[in-house]
């Protein structure tokens, strides 16, 4: 058992204590894995604020990368040394939807309260997300990480293993976009920027930006959407279709706001179809006319983390960063230390912000 320094969460909506925790090593199928970066999602804000419930202390934190630094039994394709992206992504490979080609759905349920870590004194702390890693170190399962070239920064690395799959993936896999089709992307954020991104990579004809921010706005521009419509004015959806000329064949919705889902299906043409992706406050209910969905053969899916599989899309992402196709050194809004991690957590909570990362000194 080694000790280590993570960000404790021990009380909803309070800030985050940086204390030292217990870490145990990898058992069969486990990495361990010393940390370069991690970034600050959303949904750790959310977590951490008590929107989902979950159980306490925990370790949030999810969207990371670093190098392999011992492995347990049974593990065969990672050795120390590796760089690899780490991901909240923990596929069974062998359950109906794992079979199926759905591991962000896998069935097989983990208990983070069981994880590899612990308290100083030996209490329960959760491993949240199957990650907790507001940490210096992590152990996870393989089926969770993906190895990837030695010069990749790290810091850009980090944000492949949510934002930008989840983004990039619900436009190319969720949404199956096609050369010519025309989307909207509601929310220029992290995972929206992304999405446009996706959209963009896919041959999207039209791709309009939808945000409440005008400086969001044009952001969203240099990442490949094509026009852009303030949310604020009254009947956006109308403003989105003249900009294609048409109604929409994917709306991504990558926001957590009720109003932005209560909206999302006017945005469409008829078979178009709403990709839900913003994960709203459990309890929270939105409203909208089945009865126009049917009879236009529009739809509503939901998806999550960009329905990727990480060993095939990851190398993808990768190698479209390295040809200059994806960006993500654009994403990165700001770098901190753990010991700095609430206040990137209350610029992420500004809006401003696409990506806060805390670094790690690894020297």
């Amino acid at each position: 058992m080694q000790k280590i320094r993570a960000a404790v969460c021990h009380e909803f909506g309070k800030p985050l204590v940086i204390e030292e925790v217990n870490l145990r090593a990898p058992e069969m199928g486990e990495v361990e894995v010393t940390l370069d970066a991690v970034a600050i999602c959303h949904s750790d804000i959310s977590y951490a604020e008590g929107g989902w419930g979950g159980s306490l202390p925990a370790v949030y934190g999810h969207e990371a990368a670093g190098r392999v630094t011992a492995v347990g039994a049974g593990v065969s394709r990672f050795a120390p040394g590796d760089p690899v992206i780490v991901t909240l992504i923990r596929a069974c490979g062998s359950c109906p939807s794992c079979t199926s080609g759905k591991p962000t759905v896998c069935e097989t349920p983990y208990d983070g309260d069981k994880g590899p870590l612990t308290t100083a004194t030996g209490s329960k702390l959760h491993q949240a997300m199957a990650c907790g890693a507001f940490a210096e170190k992590v152990v996870v399962s393989q089926s969770q990480i993906v190895k990837v070239p030695g010069d990749l920064p790290m810091d850009a690395a980090a944000l492949i293993s949510c934002g930008v799959i989840t983004g990039v993936g619900a436009a190319v896999n969720a949404a199956g976009l096609r050369a010519g089709q025309d989307v909207v992307v509601i929310g220029a954020g992290g995972v929206g920027l992304n999405a446009i991104q996706g959209a963009r990579i896919a041959g999207a004809r039209r791709i309009v930006a939808v945000d409440m921010s005008e400086d969001k706005l044009a952001i969203a521009r240099d990442f490949g959407a094509t026009d852009g419509v303030l949310a604020t004015q009254k009947k956006p959806w109308i403003a989105a279709m003249r900009a294609m000329g048409r109604g929409a064949d994917a709306v991504l919705v990558t926001v957590g706001a009720i109003p932005a889902y209560d909206d999302a299906p006017r945005y469409l043409a008829p078979t178009g179809k709403v990709i839900m992706i913003g994960m709203p406050h459990s309890g929270a209910m939105s409203t909208y006319e089945p009865v126009i969905l049917a009879a236009l053969g529009q739809g509503m899916i939901g998806s999550k983390m960009g329905d990727v599989v990480i060993q095939r899309d990851i190398p993808w992402l990768v190698d479209l960063y390295q040809q200059g196709r994806l960006k993500l050194d654009e994403l990165i809004s700001g770098r901190w230390t753990l010991d700095q991690i609430n206040e990137a957590i209350a610029d992420t909570k500004t809006g401003a912000a696409k990506r806060n990362v805390i670094l790690f000194d690894q020297n």
